[in-house]
C-alpha cells in the first residue's frame, strides 16, 4: 500500500457555520480531499457562548470531512475571531552580537518588539514582522547575514482575550482534536484569496462572516493594520426577518437564494414567496423590496470599514483596491456596492492555488478554511527548515569540537 502524503486540516469555527477542510500535500501542490460543514449553534459574534453545542457542531463537521477524505483527523489549525481581537504596531531594537546579523539576533529583536505591557486577560496570538532596519537601512525583509551593529524590527502584534481563546481550544479538545495553532481568521483568509502582488502594492481584505466583519490591510508585503467589527451577515438576516415578518430560518434561506445588495439590479416585476409567522399563509412580495432591506445594511457595513481604514491612516496606500470575501459576500451586487462606497477597484475573493475539490471550495465562504490549510502548510515548511538549520548548527559545532580535540 502506497504511503499517503501528509494531511493538513483547517477548522473554521464561525458564527454561522463550522467547516473542516482536509488537504493533502503532494508533488502537484495542495489538493483538497475532504470537506465537512455543520451549522454553528454555540457561537455569537465569533465567541463561544455554549461549549456543548459548539463541541457537537465541531464533531459533525469533522466526521463529515473524515468520511469524505477517508482518514482520521487528530490535529487542526483553528481560526479565531471576534471583537475581543485587537492589533497594534510595535518595534524593538537590539545590538548585533557579531559582525553580521544572525538568526539569533532576529529572534531577540522580535522578542524585544513583543515585550509590551498587556493586561492579565490578554495574550499575544501573532507577532507579524513588517520590516527590519540594520544601521538605519530600512525596508529589509531578511536581515540574516547582513553586516551591522544595530538591528531594529517593526512588527504588527495581534492579541486576543485569554478566556475566548481557551474556550475555542477547549471545544476542539473535547471533540478529540489537538489544536496545532490558533490563527487570526482574516490572516488565514488572506493566505487563500490575496495575491503576493496585491500585498506589495497595498490592499484591504474585508471578510464578512455571520457575526463579525474582519479587516486586514497589507502594504509592502506586510500586515499594517487589523480590526474586527461586531457586525455581519446575521444582522442582514435579522433585518429581513423583521422587515418581511418571517421566521429567522426562512429569512436566512431567502437571503441566500434571492438576496441582492443593490436594489437597482433587481426588476420590480420579480417576485418571491415569503413564509409567514404563526401559521399564516405565505405571501408573494417583490424581490425589489428584499433588496431595499439588504442594501442599507451592507452599505452601513462598508461605511464602518471605510471609517476604520481611514482612522488607521492607510486609506491612501490601497493601490490594489479592496478584496471582499466571507459567506455574506456571495450576495449579488456586493462588489458593486463596495466600489461605490470605497471609490476603489473591488473584487470577490475566492480560494486560489488549490487542486482536488477546488470547484467545491471555490466560494468566498470557504476562504478561511482553505487559508487555514495553506497557513498550516507554510508553518510546517518553516518549522522543518528551522529544525534543519538547528541540526546543521549542532553538527557544525560538534565537528569544530572534534577538530579542537584531535
Amino acid at each position: 500500500m502506497a504511503k499517503r502524503s501528509p494531511l493538513i486540516v483547517g477548522l473554521d469555527v464561525g458564527t454561522y457555520k463550522i467547516s473542516a477542510i482536509v488537504a493533502e500535500v503532494g508533488e502537484d501542490g495542495v489538493q483538497i480531499v475532504g470537506i465537512g460543514t455543520a451549522p454553528s449553534n454555540g457561537l455569537r459574534k465569533g465567541v463561544v457562548v455554549n461549549i456543548d453545542a459548539t463541541v457537537e457542531s465541531i464533531r459533525k463537521a469533522v466526521d463529515e470531512a473524515e468520511l469524505m477524505a477517508g482518514c482520521e483527523i487528530h490535529n487542526v489549525f483553528t481560526g479565531i475571531a471576534g471583537p475581543h481581537v485587537k492589533g497594534f504596531n510595535s518595534h524593538g531594537v537590539v545590538a548585533v552580537k557579531a559582525t553580521e546579523v544572525s538568526a539569533g539576533d532576529v529572534e531577540r529583536v522580535l522578542d524585544a518588539a513583543r515585550a509590551v505591557a498587556l493586561p492579565m486577560d490578554r495574550q499575544v496570538v501573532h507577532v507579524l514582522p513588517q520590516e527590519f532596519v540594520v544601521d538605519d537601512q530600512d525596508g529589509i525583509k531578511q536581515p540574516v547575514g547582513m553586516a551591522g551593529v544595530r538591528l531594529e524590527s517593526k512588527v504588527h502584534i495581534i492579541t486576543a482575550s485569554v478566556t475566548s481563546t481557551q474556550n475555542i481550544v477547549k471545544c476542539c479538545e473535547r471533540a478529540g482534536l489537538h489544536v496545532a495553532d490558533l490563527v487570526l481568521e482574516p490572516l488565514a483568509a488572506a493566505e487563500a484569496v490575496v495575491t503576493a502582488e496585491e500585498r506589495e502594492l497595498g490592499v484591504a481584505l474585508i471578510d464578512i462572516g455571520g457575526g463579525t466583519t474582519d479587516i486586514i490591510v497589507f502594504h509592502n508585503g506586510a500586515v499594517k493594520h487589523t480590526a474586527v467589527l461586531p457586525i455581519g451577515g446575521n444582522h442582514l438576516t435579522n433585518d429581513i426577518a423583521t422587515g418581511l415578518r418571517t421566521p429567522f430560518a426562512d429569512a436566512e434561506k431567502i437571503k441566500q437564494r434571492f438576496g441582492c445588495a443593490l436594489s437597482n439590479m433587481v426588476a420590480r416585476s420579480e417576485t418571491i414567496e415569503v413564509p409567514s409567522v404563526g401559521g399564516r399563509s405565505p405571501r408573494v412580495l417583490s424581490r425589489h423590496i428584499l433588496a431595499e432591506i439588504i442594501e442599507p445594511r451592507v452599505e452601513e457595513i462598508f461605511a464602518l470599514v471605510a471609517r476604520e481604514v481611514a482612522r488607521s491612516g492607510y486609506e491612501e496606500i490601497l493601490a490594489s483596491g479592496v478584496v471582499v470575501t466571507g459567506g455574506s459576500t456571495v450576495l449579488e451586487g456586493v462588489p458593486e456596492l463596495a466600489e461605490q462606497v470605497f471609490h476603489l477597484p473591488v473584487r470577490l475573493g475566492v480560494p486560489l492555488s488549490v487542486g482536488g475539490l477546488a470547484d467545491v471550495v471555490s466560494s468566498p465562504m470557504h476562504a478561511t478554511g482553505v487559508g487555514l490549510v495553506l497557513y498550516g502548510l507554510r508553518r510546517s515548511a518553516n518549522g522543518a527548515a528551522h529544525n534543519g538549520r538547528f541540526w546543521n548548527r549542532v553538527r557544525h559545532r560538534v565537528n569544530e569540537l572534534f577538530r579542537e580535540i584531535f
